[in-house]
């Protein structure tokens, strides 16, 4: 049985910023990973999918973007290489291909058993990703046969573009980010969309001249810490941001999609007899997004009329942001037995796939990791990193990998030294 400090277990790039950071504290490691390098990337994207954020928040510690193009928005394959780079730079010590199967306590840390060989640390840190097994309803097996699936971001049945998909409608479920883009591209395919709507956090790609990411880490709000948040379990669970990256730096909200064609409809409620049940309450749920963004960009405006005011001087004034157009009526109702709907892909969010910790005593009621900002309390020497505001608002962005990481491994360290 090999013996080391410390397993990082994924090789995306918070477990590669882990790797960094216990480099430079000296403590031995091994980064295993199931597939190869940035596995995800390669795998569980969509063909036409690029980064929300631009370019040059593309960072990890000693490590960031490097191209002429700061204000673009890298393509999954640009993302994949940058990750891959940045594990050979580091010379990070990745085992590919290596699939975990349990993780066990032992008296003097863990033994992380392999599909090859069993490792025995004092530390473990959980790098397997926040996005990485579809969170798709119970009710998807409801579905009249003959209805084609696809699921955003997975491995298994993953949507990867609208040749995916047969000729007539489709439905999209979910607002957010990948749920937007797709019910974009599959409208301009030809195929009509008709897209399920719940609670979604609208944004615009621009605001007064600079992209909205650049308003949110000029003023701080990617740093919010977890411990400073009134309601950390709400800001753990918020969809993602409806963004798209385009060269044009297009806003992509639902205003632009009813202008494409694409139907609105409320959120997928329930399946009975092959009928699809829809809330009512889409015009609330459009209500409340905006006057968050609304808030939201008030908020800049106070930032750059004072503290921002240098960084912000000759910006243009603040615009208004459109509201959220509705039809008058919507349906309640879609008969997927009529033959108007012949797919479905599924866009209701990813989250981790954590299955290899077993019984270990680390499961809240629902099922979910508890961690006090990526330390597993219930289990001394275990970490989580990558996860929804894990310890910053901008945890599950490239961006926010290093800074976390740096925390963690500091705990990880006092752990080591008995602190």
């Amino acid at each position: 049985m090999p013996h080391v400090t410390s397993v990082v277990i994924g090789a995306g790039h918070s477990g590669l910023a882990v790797s960094r950071h216990l480099a430079g504290r000296g403590i031995d490691h091994v980064v295993l990973e199931r597939g190869e390098v940035a596995n995800s990337w390669r795998t569980q994207r969509w063909d036409s999918l690029r980064l929300l954020t631009p370019n040059w928040m593309t960072r990890l510690p000693d490590h960031a973007y490097r191209g002429d193009d700061p204000d673009g928005y890298l393509a999954a394959a640009e993302v994949t290489a940058f990750v891959e780079d940045y594990a050979k730079e580091i010379a990070a010590p990745v085992r590919a291909n290596t699939t975990v199967v349990a993780v066990r306590r032992t008296d003097d840390g863990y033994a992380v058993e392999t599909d090859q060989e069993t490792w025995h640390a004092r530390t473990v840190v959980l790098a397997a990703g926040g996005a990485t097994v579809p969170s798709v309803p119970e009710l998807r097996d409801a579905v009249p046969d003959g209805i084609e699936q696809r699921v955003a971001g997975g491995a298994v049945a993953g949507y990867r573009s609208p040749d995916d998909l047969p000729d007539g409608g489709v439905l999209v479920v979910g607002p957010s980010a990948s749920g937007i883009q797709i019910a974009q591209e599959v409208q301009a395919s030809g195929r009509p969309v008709t897209l399920a709507v719940g609670e979604h956090v609208r944004m615009p790609r621009l605001y007064r001249g600079q992209d909205v990411l650049w308003w949110m880490d000029a003023t701080g709000l990617f740093d919010d810490r977890y411990d400073e948040i009134p309601d950390l379990q709400r800001a753990r669970v918020l969809p993602s941001m409806q963004l798209v990256g385009t060269p044009e730096r297009a806003t992509l909200d639902l205003n632009a999609l009813t202008r494409a064609g694409v139907q609105l409809v409320g959120r997928l409620a329930g399946l009975r007899d092959g009928v699809a049940q829809l809330s009512g309450s889409l015009p609330n749920v459009c209500t409340l997004a905006d006057l968050k963004v609304k808030r939201l960009l008030a908020t800049f405006d106070e930032w750059a009329a004072t503290a921002g005011a240098e960084r912000t001087a000759g910006f243009p004034d603040g615009e208004p942001v459109e509201p959220t157009v509705l039809p008058v009526t919507t349906p309640q109702e879609l008969d997927l037995r009529s033959g108007a709907i012949r797919s479905i892909v599924w866009a209701t969010g990813l989250g981790p796939d954590l299955g290899f910790l077993g019984d270990l005593p680390v499961w809240d009621r629902k099922g979910r990791i508890r961690h006090d900002g990526g330390v597993v309390t219930a289990s001394p020497g275990l970490y989580v990193i990558g996860l929804p505001f894990l310890r910053r608002r901008k945890s599950t962005l490239i961006d926010g990998a290093g800074a976390d990481a740096d925390d963690i491994v500091t705990h990880l360290a006092g752990h080591l030294a008995g602190i």
